[in-house]
């Protein structure tokens, strides 16, 4: 089946504090948004790549583009309101028939094996999550009264991206209205009707939203070589 991605970018860099928005800052020599194109490259040289950024980013983007000599067959598009509407937009230049995934752009540690597993799934289901264990202890917290208890950890997991989906299935999904509760893919799927497929995926696949986040995504890099 043909593969496609959306890759989502519209972070501003509050958080991590910097005026550079978070997926343009270099991650080991390279900005953080080619690394994360560079993975979808290695799985499948053939796969349709749509990046959603915002309007005021694409001069931005290209001008790094003629920087470092990233010359990936990338179709820019621009994002939403939201997170929802900024992948609707990206998924309106996807090709019907297919498989496919929706990824955060400052995810650029995903393995090359978590993709396998998540396209060799939602092939055969139609809508695969990738998820990692969680390994701390956890407790429900009351919002209403403050009250809190230990819960089983075990009945939880950590959801990752990228989510994969038959292209078709998604495309319906996202003509739903919007909701604040459409947290992610697997959320307006879910709300479509369609069951959720849990995949392992990887540890490293961090998001990089914080300094420290740029820390640990540089030493795995580095120990990676």
């Amino acid at each position: 089946m043909k593969r496609s991605v959306v890759i989502v970018a519209g972070g501003s860099g509050t958080r991590m504090g910097s005026a550079m928005p978070k997926q343009f800052l270099p991650l080991a020599g390279r900005p953080i948004l080619m690394r994360t194109i560079d993975v979808f490259r290695a799985f499948d040289a053939q796969m349709q790549i749509v990046l959603v950024l915002p309007q005021t980013q694409h001069q931005l983007w290209n001008s790094l583009c003629s920087q470092y000599g990233f010359t990936a067959n990338v179709e820019v598009v621009s994002g939403g309101e939201t997170r929802f509407h900024s992948v609707k937009n990206g998924l309106s230049k996807v090709q019907s028939g297919g498989l496919v995934a929706v990824h955060d752009g400052v995810r650029p540690l995903v393995s090359v094996q978590t993709l396998e597993r998540c396209f060799v799934e939602a092939e055969k289901i139609g809508a695969v999550v990738p998820v990692v264990p969680i390994n701390e202890s956890i407790r429900h917290r009351n919002l209403e009264n403050g009250a809190n208890n230990l819960v089983n950890r075990d009945e939880y997991v950590i959801v990752q991206t990228p989510q994969v989906f038959h292209t078709n299935l998604l495309q319906s999904a996202f003509e739903q209205p919007y909701q604040t509760a459409f947290t992610d893919d697997a959320s307006v799927v879910e709300s479509f009707g369609h069951a959720i497929a849990l995949v392992e995926g990887n540890f490293e696949n961090i998001k990089i939203t914080r300094p420290v986040d740029m820390v640990v995504a540089e030493s795995i890099i580095a120990n990676s070589k």
